[in-house]
Protein backbone atom coordinates (compact mmCIF):
# COMPACT_ATOMS: atom_id res chain seq x y z
CA UNK A 1 0.00 0.00 0.00
CA UNK A 2 1.34 3.27 -1.19
CA UNK A 3 1.57 5.35 2.43
CA UNK A 4 0.91 8.60 0.27
CA UNK A 5 -2.96 7.55 -0.12
CA UNK A 6 -5.84 7.69 1.77
CA UNK A 7 -7.24 4.60 3.97
CA UNK A 8 -10.83 5.03 4.46
CA UNK A 9 -13.01 3.12 6.68
CA UNK A 10 -16.86 2.74 4.90
CA UNK A 11 -19.35 1.22 7.44
CA UNK A 12 -22.61 0.45 6.73
CA UNK A 13 -25.51 1.07 9.39
CA UNK A 14 -27.01 -1.21 11.30
CA UNK A 15 -25.92 -4.91 12.79
CA UNK A 16 -24.77 -6.80 15.84
CA UNK A 17 -21.38 -7.61 18.01
CA UNK A 18 -22.05 -11.12 19.02
CA UNK A 19 -18.60 -13.60 19.99
CA UNK A 20 -15.84 -13.94 21.41
CA UNK A 21 -12.44 -12.49 20.73
CA UNK A 22 -9.08 -10.88 22.06
CA UNK A 23 -7.65 -7.69 21.15
CA UNK A 24 -4.05 -6.51 20.71
CA UNK A 25 -1.56 -6.44 23.51
CA UNK A 26 -1.26 -3.43 25.60
CA UNK A 27 0.22 -0.66 24.11
CA UNK A 28 1.44 1.35 27.47
CA UNK A 29 3.14 -2.25 28.64
CA UNK A 30 4.65 -3.40 25.38
CA UNK A 31 6.65 0.31 25.13
CA UNK A 32 7.59 -0.06 29.20
CA UNK A 33 8.38 -4.00 28.49
CA UNK A 34 11.08 -3.18 25.50
CA UNK A 35 12.77 -0.33 27.48
CA UNK A 36 12.96 -2.17 30.91
CA UNK A 37 14.03 -5.13 28.87
CA UNK A 38 16.51 -3.50 27.05
CA UNK A 39 18.37 -2.14 30.49
CA UNK A 40 17.67 -4.93 32.56
CA UNK A 41 20.54 -7.73 33.40
CA UNK A 42 19.84 -11.06 31.63
CA UNK A 43 17.18 -12.14 28.72
CA UNK A 44 13.49 -10.79 28.74
CA UNK A 45 11.01 -12.79 27.22
CA UNK A 46 6.99 -10.64 26.27
CA UNK A 47 4.31 -12.60 25.00
CA UNK A 48 1.11 -10.97 23.76
CA UNK A 49 3.46 -7.51 22.32
CA UNK A 50 1.44 -5.01 20.45
CA UNK A 51 2.96 -5.30 16.70
CA UNK A 52 1.55 -1.82 16.16
CA UNK A 53 3.59 1.34 14.67
CA UNK A 54 4.08 2.73 17.91
CA UNK A 55 5.41 -0.40 19.83
CA UNK A 56 7.37 -0.95 17.34
CA UNK A 57 9.03 2.17 16.69
CA UNK A 58 10.35 1.91 20.71
CA UNK A 59 11.07 -1.71 19.27
CA UNK A 60 13.96 0.24 16.55
CA UNK A 61 14.57 2.56 18.55
CA UNK A 62 16.57 0.40 20.85
CA UNK A 63 17.88 -2.10 18.37
CA UNK A 64 19.37 1.53 17.30
CA UNK A 65 21.09 1.90 20.36
CA UNK A 66 22.91 -1.69 20.00
CA UNK A 67 19.97 -3.97 21.73
CA UNK A 68 19.66 -7.51 20.55
CA UNK A 69 15.96 -7.98 19.96
CA UNK A 70 14.08 -11.13 18.47
CA UNK A 71 10.64 -10.84 16.86
CA UNK A 72 8.21 -10.00 17.13
CA UNK A 73 6.61 -13.37 16.18
CA UNK A 74 2.97 -13.80 17.24
CA UNK A 75 3.15 -11.60 19.49
CA UNK A 76 6.65 -12.89 21.31
CA UNK A 77 9.65 -10.65 21.53
CA UNK A 78 12.98 -11.63 23.43
CA UNK A 79 15.55 -8.84 24.86
CA UNK A 80 18.82 -9.49 25.66
CA UNK A 81 19.15 -6.82 27.90
CA UNK A 82 22.54 -4.68 28.15
CA UNK A 83 22.25 -3.86 31.63
CA UNK A 84 22.04 0.24 33.30
CA UNK A 85 24.60 1.32 31.19
CA UNK A 86 24.99 -0.64 28.02
CA UNK A 87 23.08 1.30 25.66
CA UNK A 88 25.12 2.26 22.56
CA UNK A 89 24.90 6.05 20.65
CA UNK A 90 22.56 5.73 17.53
CA UNK A 91 24.19 6.26 14.65
CA UNK A 92 21.42 8.60 13.47
CA UNK A 93 18.25 10.41 15.38
CA UNK A 94 15.72 8.05 16.69
CA UNK A 95 12.54 8.22 14.69
CA UNK A 96 9.51 7.72 16.90
CA UNK A 97 6.57 8.36 14.40
CA UNK A 98 3.39 8.68 15.91
CA UNK A 99 3.88 7.99 19.27
CA UNK A 100 3.70 10.36 22.19
CA UNK A 101 4.64 7.65 25.11
CA UNK A 102 7.97 6.64 22.85
CA UNK A 103 8.87 10.36 22.96
CA UNK A 104 8.32 11.39 26.15
CA UNK A 105 9.68 8.22 28.07
CA UNK A 106 12.47 8.28 26.12
CA UNK A 107 13.29 12.03 27.13
CA UNK A 108 13.97 11.02 30.81
CA UNK A 109 15.64 7.55 29.94
CA UNK A 110 17.81 9.29 27.75
CA UNK A 111 18.47 12.14 29.72
CA UNK A 112 20.55 9.84 31.66
CA UNK A 113 23.25 8.26 29.24
CA UNK A 114 26.38 8.87 28.37
CA UNK A 115 25.87 9.81 24.54
CA UNK A 116 24.41 13.04 22.77
CA UNK A 117 20.47 11.81 20.81
CA UNK A 118 18.17 13.40 19.03
CA UNK A 119 14.32 11.88 18.94
CA UNK A 120 12.12 12.96 15.69
CA UNK A 121 8.62 12.06 15.02
CA UNK A 122 6.16 12.38 12.06
CA UNK A 123 4.21 15.81 11.37
CA UNK A 124 1.39 15.06 14.03
CA UNK A 125 4.36 14.28 16.81
CA UNK A 126 6.28 17.16 16.13
CA UNK A 127 3.47 19.01 16.69
CA UNK A 128 2.74 17.89 20.16
CA UNK A 129 3.48 19.94 23.32
CA UNK A 130 7.00 18.15 25.09
CA UNK A 131 7.87 21.08 27.66
CA UNK A 132 5.40 19.48 29.94
CA UNK A 133 8.18 16.57 30.23
CA UNK A 134 11.06 18.70 29.33
CA UNK A 135 11.08 21.49 32.23
CA UNK A 136 10.67 19.18 35.04
CA UNK A 137 13.50 16.93 33.24
CA UNK A 138 15.48 20.41 33.01
CA UNK A 139 14.79 20.69 36.99
CA UNK A 140 16.81 17.08 37.55
CA UNK A 141 20.01 18.67 35.31
CA UNK A 142 18.66 17.39 31.88
CA UNK A 143 19.85 19.59 29.16
CA UNK A 144 17.26 19.01 26.08
CA UNK A 145 17.25 21.49 23.17
CA UNK A 146 14.04 21.50 21.70
CA UNK A 147 11.87 23.66 19.31
CA UNK A 148 11.14 27.69 20.55
CA UNK A 149 7.32 25.95 20.73
CA UNK A 150 8.90 23.20 22.73
CA UNK A 151 7.89 20.56 20.32
CA UNK A 152 10.24 18.06 18.35
CA UNK A 153 13.31 17.37 17.65
CA UNK A 154 14.15 17.06 20.85
CA UNK A 155 18.29 17.46 21.31
CA UNK A 156 19.51 15.33 24.17
CA UNK A 157 23.05 16.30 25.38
CA UNK A 158 24.38 13.32 26.98
CA UNK A 159 27.37 12.88 29.90
CA UNK A 160 24.62 14.82 32.38
CA UNK A 161 24.86 13.61 36.15
CA UNK A 162 21.15 14.14 36.65
CA UNK A 163 19.85 14.84 40.18
CA UNK A 164 16.70 13.53 41.97
CA UNK A 165 13.96 16.46 42.67
CA UNK A 166 10.46 16.57 44.01
CA UNK A 167 7.96 17.20 41.34
CA UNK A 168 4.55 17.84 42.18
CA UNK A 169 2.38 17.48 38.84
CA UNK A 170 0.43 20.48 38.07
CA UNK A 171 -1.48 17.82 35.64
CA UNK A 172 -2.58 14.16 35.90
CA UNK A 173 -0.26 12.37 33.49
CA UNK A 174 1.00 8.95 32.89
CA UNK A 175 3.72 10.15 30.45
CA UNK A 176 5.59 13.03 32.75
CA UNK A 177 5.66 10.13 36.15
CA UNK A 178 6.95 8.15 34.06
CA UNK A 179 9.49 9.90 32.14
CA UNK A 180 10.80 11.65 35.56
CA UNK A 181 11.09 7.57 36.73
CA UNK A 182 13.04 6.46 34.23
CA UNK A 183 15.42 9.75 34.20
CA UNK A 184 15.53 9.15 38.10
CA UNK A 185 17.00 5.67 37.49
CA UNK A 186 20.30 7.69 36.66
CA UNK A 187 20.20 10.37 39.28
CA UNK A 188 22.00 11.06 42.36
CA UNK A 189 19.13 10.24 45.43
CA UNK A 190 15.62 9.84 45.58
CA UNK A 191 13.22 10.99 42.63
CA UNK A 192 9.80 11.60 43.85
CA UNK A 193 6.75 12.61 41.99
CA UNK A 194 3.18 13.68 43.44
CA UNK A 195 0.05 13.00 41.12
CA UNK A 196 -2.99 15.57 41.12
CA UNK A 197 -5.00 12.83 40.95
CA UNK A 198 -4.32 8.64 39.80
CA UNK A 199 -2.70 7.94 36.48
CA UNK A 200 -1.77 4.50 34.81
CA UNK A 201 1.03 2.95 37.09
CA UNK A 202 2.58 0.33 34.66
CA UNK A 203 5.60 1.80 34.95
CA UNK A 204 5.98 1.60 38.52
CA UNK A 205 4.39 -2.37 38.44
CA UNK A 206 6.80 -3.22 35.79
CA UNK A 207 9.78 -1.73 37.70
CA UNK A 208 8.89 -3.66 40.66
CA UNK A 209 8.85 -6.94 38.32
CA UNK A 210 11.90 -6.15 37.64
CA UNK A 211 13.20 -5.79 40.69
CA UNK A 212 13.88 -2.48 41.43
CA UNK A 213 12.26 -0.84 44.53
CA UNK A 214 9.19 2.16 43.75
CA UNK A 215 7.92 3.13 46.89
CA UNK A 216 4.27 5.20 47.13
CA UNK A 217 3.23 6.79 49.78
CA UNK A 218 -0.83 8.09 48.86
CA UNK A 219 -0.08 10.25 45.60
CA UNK A 220 3.74 10.05 46.20
CA UNK A 221 5.76 8.01 44.13
CA UNK A 222 9.48 7.74 44.43
CA UNK A 223 12.93 6.03 43.84
CA UNK A 224 16.49 6.08 44.34
CA UNK A 225 18.95 6.02 41.32
CA UNK A 226 22.06 3.62 41.04
CA UNK A 227 20.02 0.13 41.10
CA UNK A 228 19.76 -2.34 38.92
CA UNK A 229 16.93 -4.17 36.54
CA UNK A 230 16.77 -8.27 36.61
CA UNK A 231 15.31 -10.20 33.33
CA UNK A 232 11.91 -11.24 33.71
CA UNK A 233 8.88 -12.59 32.05
CA UNK A 234 6.01 -10.41 30.98
CA UNK A 235 2.57 -11.14 29.48
CA UNK A 236 0.95 -8.04 28.25
CA UNK A 237 -2.56 -8.41 28.82
CA UNK A 238 -5.08 -7.16 25.77
CA UNK A 239 -5.30 -3.33 25.51
CA UNK A 240 -8.25 -2.46 27.58
CA UNK A 241 -8.65 1.13 25.20
CA UNK A 242 -8.49 -1.24 22.18
CA UNK A 243 -11.48 -3.44 24.23
CA UNK A 244 -12.94 0.04 24.81
CA UNK A 245 -14.52 0.56 20.90
CA UNK A 246 -16.39 -3.23 20.98
CA UNK A 247 -17.65 -2.18 24.72
CA UNK A 248 -19.14 0.62 23.41
CA UNK A 249 -20.20 -1.28 19.99
CA UNK A 250 -21.81 -3.98 22.17
CA UNK A 251 -23.52 -1.88 24.67
CA UNK A 252 -24.93 0.31 21.80
CA UNK A 253 -25.88 -2.20 18.82
CA UNK A 254 -29.08 -4.30 19.69
CA UNK A 255 -28.86 -7.83 20.11
CA UNK A 256 -25.32 -8.32 21.03
CA UNK A 257 -23.43 -10.05 23.42
CA UNK A 258 -19.39 -10.10 23.33
CA UNK A 259 -16.82 -11.72 25.00
CA UNK A 260 -13.65 -9.80 25.21
CA UNK A 261 -10.69 -11.97 26.36
CA UNK A 262 -7.80 -11.78 28.63
CA UNK A 263 -8.22 -7.40 28.82
CA UNK A 264 -5.63 -5.69 31.29
CA UNK A 265 -7.92 -4.16 34.48
CA UNK A 266 -5.19 -2.28 35.74
CA UNK A 267 -7.46 0.35 38.44
CA UNK A 268 -5.85 3.19 36.91
CA UNK A 269 -7.50 2.07 33.42
CA UNK A 270 -10.93 0.76 34.44
CA UNK A 271 -12.66 4.31 33.40
CA UNK A 272 -14.36 3.39 30.84
CA UNK A 273 -15.99 0.49 32.57
CA UNK A 274 -17.14 2.92 35.18
CA UNK A 275 -18.26 5.88 32.76
CA UNK A 276 -20.21 3.25 30.57
CA UNK A 277 -21.86 1.50 33.92
CA UNK A 278 -22.75 5.09 35.10
CA UNK A 279 -24.58 5.21 31.87
CA UNK A 280 -26.48 2.02 32.51
CA UNK A 281 -24.05 -0.40 30.44
CA UNK A 282 -24.42 -4.13 31.23
CA UNK A 283 -20.69 -5.20 31.31
CA UNK A 284 -19.85 -8.38 33.32
CA UNK A 285 -15.88 -9.03 35.18
CA UNK A 286 -15.52 -12.80 34.67
CA UNK A 287 -12.64 -14.98 35.28
CA UNK A 288 -10.05 -12.06 37.20
CA UNK A 289 -6.74 -13.34 37.76
CA UNK A 290 -3.05 -11.68 37.70
CA UNK A 291 -0.61 -12.13 35.16
CA UNK A 292 2.73 -10.79 35.87
CA UNK A 293 1.67 -7.93 38.12
CA UNK A 294 -1.00 -6.87 36.27
CA UNK A 295 -4.56 -7.58 37.00
CA UNK A 296 -6.71 -9.66 33.84
CA UNK A 297 -10.18 -10.33 33.06
CA UNK A 298 -12.68 -11.69 30.65
CA UNK A 299 -15.35 -9.08 30.10
CA UNK A 300 -18.65 -9.79 28.64
CA UNK A 301 -20.80 -6.98 27.61
CA UNK A 302 -24.74 -7.11 26.40
CA UNK A 303 -26.34 -4.17 24.98
CA UNK A 304 -28.64 -1.94 26.73
CA UNK A 305 -30.16 1.51 26.53
CA UNK A 306 -27.45 3.99 28.01
CA UNK A 307 -29.24 7.29 29.77
CA UNK A 308 -26.77 11.00 29.33
CA UNK A 309 -24.79 11.71 32.69
CA UNK A 310 -22.55 14.51 34.27
CA UNK A 311 -19.16 12.63 33.77
CA UNK A 312 -17.79 12.38 37.27
CA UNK A 313 -14.09 14.44 37.05
CA UNK A 314 -12.31 11.56 39.06
CA UNK A 315 -12.73 9.08 36.22
CA UNK A 316 -10.93 11.40 33.61
CA UNK A 317 -7.78 10.29 34.14
CA UNK A 318 -8.64 6.60 34.62
CA UNK A 319 -10.61 6.75 31.17
CA UNK A 320 -8.25 9.54 28.91
CA UNK A 321 -7.35 7.65 26.31
CA UNK A 322 -10.83 6.43 25.92
CA UNK A 323 -13.14 9.09 25.45
CA UNK A 324 -13.76 9.28 21.47
CA UNK A 325 -15.33 6.36 22.24
CA UNK A 326 -17.65 7.04 25.06
CA UNK A 327 -18.36 10.18 23.26
CA UNK A 328 -20.24 7.38 20.70
CA UNK A 329 -22.20 6.10 23.36
CA UNK A 330 -23.15 9.24 24.79
CA UNK A 331 -24.53 10.12 21.16
CA UNK A 332 -26.64 6.96 21.92
CA UNK A 333 -27.70 7.86 25.42
CA UNK A 334 -30.95 9.39 26.25
CA UNK A 335 -30.41 12.81 27.37
CA UNK A 336 -27.41 14.96 27.65
CA UNK A 337 -23.85 13.62 28.68
CA UNK A 338 -21.29 16.24 29.70
CA UNK A 339 -17.77 15.72 30.25
CA UNK A 340 -14.86 18.43 32.39
CA UNK A 341 -11.51 18.60 33.26
CA UNK A 342 -10.12 16.84 29.94
CA UNK A 343 -8.10 19.71 28.87
CA UNK A 344 -5.61 17.07 28.27
CA UNK A 345 -7.80 15.68 25.33
CA UNK A 346 -6.80 18.34 23.09
CA UNK A 347 -3.16 17.70 22.64
CA UNK A 348 -3.38 14.22 21.72
CA UNK A 349 -2.63 12.59 18.22
CA UNK A 350 -5.41 15.60 17.40
CA UNK A 351 -7.71 17.76 19.36
CA UNK A 352 -9.65 15.23 20.29
CA UNK A 353 -12.64 17.31 21.92
CA UNK A 354 -13.13 19.50 18.80
CA UNK A 355 -12.31 16.23 15.92
CA UNK A 356 -15.18 14.48 18.12
CA UNK A 357 -17.63 16.97 18.12
CA UNK A 358 -17.34 17.99 14.59
CA UNK A 359 -17.85 14.69 13.06
CA UNK A 360 -20.88 13.88 15.40
CA UNK A 361 -22.27 17.63 14.15
CA UNK A 362 -22.04 15.96 10.37
CA UNK A 363 -23.93 12.83 11.71
CA UNK A 364 -26.71 14.46 13.09
CA UNK A 365 -25.95 14.99 17.00
CA UNK A 366 -25.92 18.21 19.00
CA UNK A 367 -22.35 18.26 20.20
CA UNK A 368 -20.77 21.40 21.51
CA UNK A 369 -16.83 21.78 22.42
CA UNK A 370 -15.77 23.40 25.65
CA UNK A 371 -12.40 24.65 26.44
CA UNK A 372 -11.94 21.67 28.83
CA UNK A 373 -14.50 18.70 27.94
CA UNK A 374 -17.64 18.68 25.69
CA UNK A 375 -21.56 18.24 25.73
CA UNK A 376 -23.34 15.71 24.07
CA UNK A 377 -27.28 15.53 23.22
CA UNK A 378 -28.07 11.93 22.70
CA UNK A 379 -30.37 11.40 19.26
CA UNK A 380 -30.36 9.55 16.19
CA UNK A 381 -26.80 8.94 14.18
CA UNK A 382 -26.95 9.77 10.75
CA UNK A 383 -24.85 8.45 7.83
CA UNK A 384 -22.14 10.94 6.94
CA UNK A 385 -18.49 11.30 6.30
CA UNK A 386 -16.35 12.30 8.90
CA UNK A 387 -12.28 13.07 9.03
CA UNK A 388 -10.47 11.13 11.53
CA UNK A 389 -7.08 13.81 11.28
CA UNK A 390 -4.71 10.68 11.31
CA UNK A 391 -6.44 9.95 14.73
CA UNK A 392 -6.58 6.02 14.99
CA UNK A 393 -8.84 6.42 18.03
CA UNK A 394 -11.17 9.01 16.06
CA UNK A 395 -11.14 6.48 13.61
CA UNK A 396 -12.44 3.59 15.45
CA UNK A 397 -14.67 5.47 17.30
CA UNK A 398 -16.63 6.50 14.31
CA UNK A 399 -16.79 3.25 12.70
CA UNK A 400 -18.64 1.59 15.78
CA UNK A 401 -20.80 4.40 15.75
CA UNK A 402 -22.35 3.24 12.31
CA UNK A 403 -24.02 0.26 14.66
CA UNK A 404 -26.56 2.22 15.79
CA UNK A 405 -26.63 4.66 12.36
CA UNK A 406 -29.09 5.32 9.72
CA UNK A 407 -27.40 5.66 6.69
CA UNK A 408 -23.47 4.08 6.21
CA UNK A 409 -20.46 6.41 7.73
CA UNK A 410 -17.31 6.93 5.25
CA UNK A 411 -14.59 7.78 7.58
CA UNK A 412 -11.38 9.67 5.84
CA UNK A 413 -7.50 9.20 6.66
CA UNK A 414 -7.09 6.05 8.87
CA UNK A 415 -4.33 4.37 8.01
CA UNK A 416 -2.30 5.03 11.69
CA UNK A 417 -5.43 2.62 13.13
CA UNK A 418 -2.01 0.25 12.65
CA UNK A 419 -0.37 2.39 15.46
CA UNK A 420 -2.37 0.64 18.37
CA UNK A 421 -4.82 -1.55 16.72
CA UNK A 422 -3.42 -3.71 13.48
CA UNK A 423 -6.30 -5.70 11.91
CA UNK A 424 -9.10 -3.34 13.71
CA UNK A 425 -11.49 -3.90 10.37
CA UNK A 426 -10.95 -7.70 10.33
CA UNK A 427 -11.25 -8.27 13.78
CA UNK A 428 -14.34 -6.26 13.85
CA UNK A 429 -16.30 -7.76 10.94
CA UNK A 430 -15.36 -11.49 12.45
CA UNK A 431 -17.94 -9.98 15.45
CA UNK A 432 -21.17 -8.52 13.05
CA UNK A 433 -19.20 -4.92 12.46
CA UNK A 434 -19.82 -4.28 8.51
CA UNK A 435 -16.71 -2.39 7.77
CA UNK A 436 -14.65 -2.22 4.58
CA UNK A 437 -11.38 -0.47 4.26
CA UNK A 438 -10.23 1.02 0.97
CA UNK A 439 -7.03 2.52 -0.20
CA UNK A 440 -7.58 5.97 -2.35
CA UNK A 441 -5.12 7.99 -4.46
Amino acid sequence: MSSSSNLTFSVQPGGQLTGSIRVPGDKSISHRSIMLGSLAEGVTHVSGFLEGEDSLATLQAFRNMGVKIDGPENGTVVIHGVGMHGLRAPESDLDLGNSGTSMRLLSGLLAGQEFDSTLVGDSSLSSRPMRRVTGPLAQMGAQIQANEDGTAPLKIKGGIQLKGIDYPMPVASAQVKSSLLLAGLYADGETSVTEPAPTRDHTERMLNGFGYQVKRDGSRISLSGGGKLTACDIDVPADISSAAFFLVGATIAPDSDLVLEHVGMNPTRDGVINILRLMGADIEVNNQRDVGGEPVADLRVRSTKLNGIRIPEDQVPLAIDEFPSIFIAAACAEGETVLTGAEELRVKESDRIQVMADGLLVLGIDAQATEDGIRIQGGQLSGGEVESHGDHRIAMSFAMAALRADGAIKINDCRNVDTSFPGFDSLASSVGLNITAMDEE
